[in-house]
């Protein structure tokens, strides 16, 4: 998981021109934990959002002078996956994103069974 984190918010920080600001959110339910990783940054346009997780692929807006090759977000994708996880993104071209990562929580039958 510590790379699904430092993969969003590095590109979170790679995306937002001029260095602006990246939230962080983690919430929980008696189901589920809940991360989400929102810029401010160029956005993603929506006919690309289908392909995000995609392997080598990069929309059309990152340009030449953004580094990559494709494959941050589809590691994600899998990594969210094998944990028994789905992964969402809100996005809008010049407006930013919000990546969310839902995991399921696993509790035990313990006393302190509240941990995440």
């Amino acid at each position: 998981m510590e790379q699904v984190l430092r993969n969003l918010l590095s590109n979170a920080v790679k995306y937002s021109p001029h260095g602006g600001p990246v939230q962080v959110h983690v919430t929980r339910t008696p189901m589920e934990a809940v991360l989400e990783v929102a810029d401010r940054g160029i956005g993603i346009p929506a006919q690309a959002q289908a392909h995000l997780f995609d392997a080598f692929y990069r929309a059309r807006n990152v340009g030449s002078q953004i580094s990559g090759f494709g494959l941050g977000l589809h590691i994600v994708h899998e990594i969210v996956q094998r944990h028994g996880g789905r992964i969402e993104v809100d996005s809008t071209e010049g407006v930013g994103s919000t990546f969310r990562v839902v995991l399921p929580r696993h509790q035990s039958d313990g006393p302190n069974s509240d941990s995440a």
